[in-house]
């Protein structure tokens, strides 16, 4: 392997190994919270969130992929004044933006808050959690940076650390405010996710100190900018056909709690009753879901300069190879996870949130977001192809769907036809990523591995079951009944890919591959 590739794998399995922990103390996180505030504090928090986006995504204007991607070709080229000059210009132009915006934001928050909460005691949840709109902002653009020099150990600590202190001061907070309410509960919590991107901000920063390189005689920040013209043009020609899918995203997302909250006021659902079932749905079935996806979105961050590479050499042969080993990757995690996450739906709500009613939305949404784990991989092989555009309109297409499903059915049947609509809208995102790509690349599809992979979750969701309920009726803990046949399945599920050869050691690199 070229010094290249062992670089580019040793940073993807640095930044594997740190969403992977990242992911567990997000979760801790979260069910600590999730326990502590319950159902209608998780709806309260979710309702504040959404607005943040938009402006981080606004102040952003896709500067960080831009930056990784100049400055490793500056970095290559030894043009070590370049470097930092993107850096300057980059970080003038999000700080000046992101502080704008969250200013207006703070001065507005009233009358935001009248139009986007429908229930107004998110307000102080809405306020606390404003000021990390520039934080964030101004690290994403540290961590373009980093990418760029290819010291991914760097950003792998600052996302560990920023985990890591968010657990400490969600515990600190959320239990010094909850006897005054709720509300002030949540709005500690969303504090606590400020304090500890600040944190991470000042690991970055003083990474940056250490570790960047010495500027030149008469080289200063003011020079740069009067200068960076042309650097900011090249940013924004990577950065903005990028930016239109976040503004949609953002915008969806500030919306989506009032169109929930909306639909299920149409079926006879008062305020505090759909505001607890949006946490239900938001705070403790989504977190779920999302769990098995960190391996599917690091290969994505590694999949676009892939996929890029080989299409600037018209290499069909590698695209295809490239797209068979991310989907094969999709298949292989996403199936055992569809399985567990339906099978054993209800107990793992009850075990981790102590709300068995959220069993029945992460049921439904179970089946369908098992397409969830290819669209990642689907996002970052379009992105390499430089489909930014088809990406964009395929996501506008399938949030109005989404939008108009969540709508029509939470009004006709509560929260479980809102979790359908969900569900319809990542199914069609989904399908129409593929039809792009094959549009642009051809298709070429082989049905046997997928008859594989079926037999094998088939067999183990058969001997989960059966070992989940054989102990139960041994009177064993809930506790020990979950983690045993989950722990029996997955290695039902592993021992059938071998002997179906689906998964195997020697070879694997040809092995783990789906002609399409």
């Amino acid at each position: 392997m070229s010094q290249h590739g062992q670089t580019f794998m040793r940073g993807t399995l640095v930044l594997s190994v740190a969403a992977f922990i990242n992911r567990i103390l997000g979760f801790v996180s979260g069910m600590y919270i999730a326990r502590v505030l319950g159902a209608e504090g998780i709806g309260i928090l979710m309702m504040a969130h959404p607005l943040v986006p938009l402006v981080i995504t606004i102040t952003e204007l896709g500067l960080p992929v831009a930056i990784s991607k100049l400055v490793a070709e500056a970095h290559a080229r030894g043009e070590r004044e370049k470097v930092r000059k993107i850096l300057h210009v980059s970080l003038a132009v999000t700080g000046f933006l992101s502080v704008a915006l969250t200013t207006l934001s703070l001065l507005g928050s009233e009358w935001i808050a009248s139009i986007l909460l429908s229930d107004q005691r998110a307000y102080y949840a809405m306020l606390a959690i404003t000021p990390i709109a520039p934080i964030i902002a101004v690290s994403a653009v540290l961590k373009g940076y980093f990418r760029g020099m290819q010291q991914m150990k760097t950003i792998a600590a600052s996302d560990v650390l920023e985990h890591t202190v968010q657990i400490a001061c969600v515990l600190a907070l959320v239990h010094l405010l909850m006897p005054f309410g709720v509300a002030y509960a949540a709005a500690g919590a969303m504090a606590a996710s400020v304090v500890s991107e600040a944190i991470s901000l000042l690991f970055l920063a003083a990474s940056y100190k250490l570790y960047g390189e010495s500027k030149r005689p008469g080289e200063t920040w003011a020079s740069h900018l009067k200068q960076g013209r042309s650097t900011l043009g090249e940013l924004l020609k990577i950065g903005l056909p990028t930016t239109g899918h976040g503004v949609v995203h953002s915008l969806y997302s500030t919306f989506q709690p009032l169109l929930i909250t909306t639909s299920l006021a149409l079926a006879g659902i008062g305020t505090a009753a759909a505001t607890k079932q949006f946490g239900l749905l938001a705070g403790f079935a989504f977190p779920l879901l999302f769990m098995p996806s960190f391996i599917t979105q690091s290969l994505s961050t590694a999949l676009i300069p892939a996929i890029g590479e080989a299409a600037a050499n018209r290499n069909s042969l590698l695209i295809h190879e490239r797209m068979n080993q991310a989907m094969s990757l999709g298949l292989l995690i996403g199936a055992p996870a569809t399985i567990i996450l339906y099978e054993w739906a209800t107990p793992l709500t009850t075990l981790v949130y102590n709300a068995p009613e959220a069993g029945m939305l992460l049921k439904i949404l179970a089946p369908m977001f098992f397409l969830h784990y290819f669209d990642a991989p689907l996002h970052a092989i379009m992105l390499g192809l430089g489909r930014a555009n088809a990406m964009l309109w395929n996501y506008v297409i399938a949030t109005a769907f989404k939008g108009v499903s969540i709508f029509v059915l939470g009004s006709q049947f509560g929260i479980n036809g809102v979790a359908y609509g969900i569900g319809i809208g990542i199914v069609m995102q989904t399908l129409l990523n593929f039809l792009s790509i094959s549009s642009s690349i051809g298709s070429y599809w082989s049905i046997r591995p997928y008859i594989k992979v079926g037999i094998c979750t088939m067999l183990m969701a058969i001997g989960g079951h059966w070992i989940y309920n054989y102990a139960l009726s041994q009177d064993m803990p809930q506790l020990w009944c979950v983690i045993a046949s989950i722990a029996c399945s997955l290695s039902i599920y592993i021992i059938a890919l071998v002997l179906t050869g689906m998964l195997s050691w020697k070879g694997a690199r040809h092995r783990f591959s789906i002609p399409w």
